[in-house]
């Protein structure tokens, strides 16, 4: 089960990246701009480390051709990715911490079916009623505080963030299924340090088109993005590593522990107050991942 601990670890580290990232959406960078220190300050790291596992290891020795299908799925992967972060920056400033999180976990029903179509890989029985669990919680968390629309605007975003976090969890999976034989730190790290340089190209190309100035305004932050940047690499690393030893349905629904993260990191650093309801939709999204750890126990990793 050494993948569940990576994936714990990662989910830790995210929740921290986004802390920043939403102090960061409020210091005069837009969305594009907060989302692309995310990538900017990662890539570089990336791909050091597959310099060193290959200079000082020789353990790329093996590397099989990075053909079309590894450049579809990391190219798909990364702009699904970029997408999601963008809807996530933007989601902070409608909703409070916790529960602009908490909107995006339909994308444990995403990725499974993501999965069962684009890779073949299916989840147990006892997985999709955890995950059923998990979306009920995500209805009670959808409600506007001040009642309502079930599906606000801001469920909306959310949902479809989650779309695109699962599309993205499945072609980073597909990617390192590609590289094999290599070792599942060795398929993670080349898929990273592929996806994070492609980001990086991609947004650049993106906020020099749309938003004019916005890259010299990230490159004038850097005391505070670059950190951004450091936990992303670090928490995508351990993501990459969960994806390459498991099934990503299985990953991205152990992943949901940073539900807990994210409501400490709410009250601690927020100050924020979370209704009886949005409590309720926390403990059944939590319910929902001891349910699912339990049923992949036997399937790998």
């Amino acid at each position: 089960m050494v993948w569940v601990w990576i994936t714990l670890g990662a989910g830790l580290v995210q929740t921290a990246r986004f802390v920043l990232q939403k102090l960061l959406s409020g210091s005069g960078l837009s969305a594009g701009g907060a989302t692309f220190s995310r990538f900017l300050f990662g890539a570089p790291l990336a791909v050091a480390a597959v310099l060193w596992t290959a200079v000082f290891t020789q353990r790329l020795s093996g590397l099989p051709p990075l053909g079309p299908v590894f450049w579809g799925f990391v190219c798909i992967g990364g702009a699904a990715q970029a997408a999601a972060t963008l809807l996530l920056v933007r989601l902070f400033k409608l909703r409070n911490f916790a529960v602009g999180i908490a909107f995006t976990k339909t994308e444990t029903v995403q990725v499974a079916l993501f999965s069962m179509l684009i890779l073949g890989e299916t989840v147990a029985p006892l997985g999709w009623i955890g995950i059923a669990l998990g979306v009920v919680g995500v209805i009670f968390l959808s409600r506007p505080p001040q009642g309502g629309a079930i599906m606000s605007h801001a469920a909306w975003l959310g949902i479809v963030a989650g779309g695109l976090f699962g599309l993205s969890a499945i072609c980073y999976r597909g990617a390192t299924l590609e590289l094999q034989p290599l070792a599942f730190f060795d398929r993670a790290i080349v898929t990273l340090a592929a996806t994070t340089t492609v980001q990086t190209l991609g947004m650049s190309l993106y906020l020099r088109a749309r938003e004019p100035g916005e890259l010299s305004r990230v490159c004038r932050a850097w005391r505070r993005t670059i950190w951004v940047g450091v936990l992303g690499v670090v928490g995508s690393a351990g993501w990459f590593c969960a994806f390459a030893l498991q099934n990503a349905a299985y990953v991205r629904a152990v992943g949901q522990v940073e539900m807990v993260f994210t409501l400490f990191a709410s009250v601690l650093f927020f100050h924020e107050r979370l209704t009886r309801r949005e409590g309720l939709g926390i403990g059944l999204v939590l319910a929902s991942l001891l349910v699912i750890v339990a049923s992949g126990r036997g399937a790998g990793g």
